[in-house]
């Protein structure tokens, strides 16, 4: 569970730990603001991509040789962003870095489905995403710690140290989980077909939307921030980690509380309260940037409500998910990454599509989302409904349409 959490944290490491070098970035590659913020939406592509190909190949070849093979590329990709001379070779790199970190999310997923279901696997689910999220509290801080002593290319040096480590543990602590006889039949072509038997299931797509359009406006947040606290409110990098990592704290401890309410409280109810937090924290904050309002506590504070309800909206959806996908589990997994991935790519670069990133800006992006999550949740997602009972993981059986 350790390495699977390590697994699970270095993609977000990749997107989170060089925000605060973004005006670096910008001065060094002589360029704009939309266009550093592009790298992060090719990432999120990447990511994306990666989930939706990955996934239902770990389930007809396995699951350990993927994890070895994206842990490696991911080592080496970084380096290439280290050492990219343009803009262009380095929103390439970031590209393919992000379809190899994608190995570690989406396969480590169907590994915890492999062994666990019912309210086992929504707990481990929770520890993963516990420590999944804890990387956006240490990576933004690492990254300002980073600039410090050295410029934004030494961020993507350490990532590929990471990726070797991470290599070395797979290869020593992380067994193949889906034996031969467990693997799917018929080729890879059958194997994809899994996907679009699961994609004809309501009650799936209307996850998968919360989630995704939950995840759309963390990103959108992600890449407004930074010019928001340190163009806007005049932080340092340093200053800026800290106000990011503090945040980050909020979506932790409510990971947390979700891994102590899993089989106590329903999944349905605990995915509504997180839903409902996201939104009436950034419909708060808009309506106070409205009215002239743009103090640094309120916008911190609003954006901490933003980030504390997506801690319980996460590992929610995610058990939800791959409950209702539990007899494709690898397919399941890569639509539940893809689906995030694509919408966050979308939300990425919208804070500052009309030529400057500011507070109200980030703040309509990232309500509009949270209210497209909203919405799923109550026309498609439907509360009260499916297999969202005590521990609402459900049960294979259930799970099966």
């Amino acid at each position: 569970m350790v390495v699977l959490g390590g697994l699970s944290a270095v993609s977000p490491f990749a997107t989170d730990m060089y925000a605060p070098g973004f005006p670096e970035i910008v001065a060094s590659f002589g360029t704009t603001g939309s266009a550093v913020q592009l790298s992060l939406t090719a990432c999120l592509v990447g990511l994306a991509v990666g989930q939706l190909v990955l996934g239902p190949l770990s389930d007809a070849w396995g699951r350990r040789r993927l994890l070895l093979a994206g842990s490696a590329l991911f080592s080496v990709l970084s380096l290439v962003c280290a050492l990219a001379p343009s803009v262009v070779v380095f929103d390439v790199a970031r590209l393919l870095q992000g379809f190899a970190g994608a190995a570690g999310l989406v396969v480590g997923r169907a590994v915890v489905s492999d062994r666990f279901t019912g309210t086992q696997a929504a707990r481990r689910l929770a520890t993963l995403s516990v420590i999944a999220m804890t990387a956006p509290v240490l990576a933004p801080v690492a990254g300002g710690l980073i600039l410090g002593v050295g410029s934004w290319r030494l961020v993507f040096v350490t990532l590929s140290a990471m990726g070797l480590v991470l290599s070395a543990a797979v290869w020593a602590w992380v067994p193949e989980s889906l034996p031969a006889e467990r693997r799917g039949t018929g080729g890879v072509r059958a194997v994809f077909a899994a996907m679009g038997v699961l994609l004809r299931r309501r009650e799936l797509i209307g996850q998968l939307l919360v989630l995704g359009c939950g995840l759309a406006a963390v990103f959108a947040y992600i890449t407004g921030s930074p010019f928001v606290f340190q163009d806007g409110y005049g932080l340092s990098p340093t200053g800026y980690g800290l106000v990011f990592a503090s945040n980050a704290v909020g979506t932790v401890a409510a990971g947390m509380l979700f891994g102590r309410l899993a089989g106590r409280v329903r999944l349905m109810s605990l995915l509504a309260a997180g839903v409902t937090i996201t939104v009436a924290s950034m419909t708060t904050l808009t309506l106070l940037l409205a009215v002239g309002i743009s103090a640094l506590p309120a916008t911190w504070a609003c954006l901490f409500g933003l980030t504390s309800g997506f801690g319980l909206l996460l590992p929610a959806s995610t058990t939800l998910v791959l409950a209702i996908g539990a007899d494709a589990p690898g397919a399941a997994s890569g639509l539940l990454g893809g689906t995030q991935f694509v919408l966050g790519a979308a939300a990425a670069p919208l804070p500052g599509a009309l030529g400057g990133t500011t507070a109200m800006s980030t703040a309509v992006v990232v309500l509009g989302f949270v209210l497209l999550s909203a919405t799923a949740l109550v026309t498609l997602a439907r509360p009260g409904r499916g297999p969202a009972g005590r521990g609402g993981a459900g049960s294979r059986s259930t799970s099966g349409g």
